[in-house]
């Protein structure tokens, strides 16, 4: 299909702060499992990508793909790579990486990056932001942002309020929270994958820094719905629950 495209969801046993997090049970349903369902949505073709045995097996028993892949991987971007090797996707495939701990992402916003992906045939990688208008969220290094190009290409992604509002009376709020949702065209993650850490990814720990550091342009989308926030603790998990509970 000359729309067709891949969602590789990487999902990792040891979490920092939760362990186990793919596992974790959402409504009855692991939340990896929820996280592909919404993938499978948008219409792609969808693989869970894991270093874990039972992360494995919670996927096949839902019907959905999945491949384990090596426990050294240090990102999921490495993970995403390794299963588009092994299937030797084509090198132009459009292929998104969508983290396994969104389980409330909206299927329109992953339709969103690979459409750009697909209309433009220049374009080799796609990320998406949403505004932040609340200064306390700016300042909050768990939200990251982002500042973009005039062209719409990343500028900078920091944990840091940028810009820094030196004096804006009467200014629209300036910032971007990045949402880490990401297409590539398969050529680029492969370049990506085999460049080192950056100094600056090292630093702030976001490793799309490493593209810009070596002139690899990002688009940033504004995202066509807004994304709630991801799983990272136990209070996202309590959120999580009871807005699934409302549904």
């Amino acid at each position: 299909m000359a729309d067709g495209y891949f969602v590789v969801v990487p999902a990792r046993f040891g979490s920092e702060r939760l362990p186990g997090k793919p596992l974790i049970d959402l409504g009855g349903v692991p939340m990896v499992v929820r996280v592909a369902q919404r993938a499978r949505l948008a219409q792609a073709e969808v693989v869970v990508a894991t270093d874990h045995p039972d992360i494995f097996a919670a996927a096949r028993d839902h019907g959905l793909d999945a491949e384990m892949t090596s426990p050294e991987h240090l990102s999921g971007s490495d993970r995403v790579m390794e299963v588009a090797a092994r299937r030797d996707w084509p090198k132009d495939a459009v292929v998104v990486n969508v983290q396994g701990d969104e389980p409330l992402i909206p299927p329109a916003v992953i339709r969103q990056v690979s459409r750009a992906l697909h209309d433009d045939p220049g374009t080799g990688a796609v990320t998406l932001c949403e505004p932040v208008h609340d200064p306390t969220r700016a300042a909050d290094p768990n939200v990251v942002k982002v500042v973009r190009r005039a062209d719409g290409c990343a500028l900078y992604f920091s944990r840091a309020a940028v810009p820094h509002v030196r004096d804006a009376a009467g200014e629209p709020a300036p910032w971007l929270r990045h949402i880490g949702l990401y297409g590539y065209r398969l050529r680029v993650l492969r370049q990506f994958v085999s460049l080192s850490p950056s100094s600056l990814e090292r630093l702030e720990r976001l490793e799309q820094l490493r593209l810009l550091e070596n002139g690899v342009a990002l688009k940033v989308l504004t995202a066509c719905e807004s994304v709630p926030e991801g799983v990272d603790t136990d209070a996202d998990v309590a959120r999580v629950r009871e807005l699934l509970a409302r549904e």
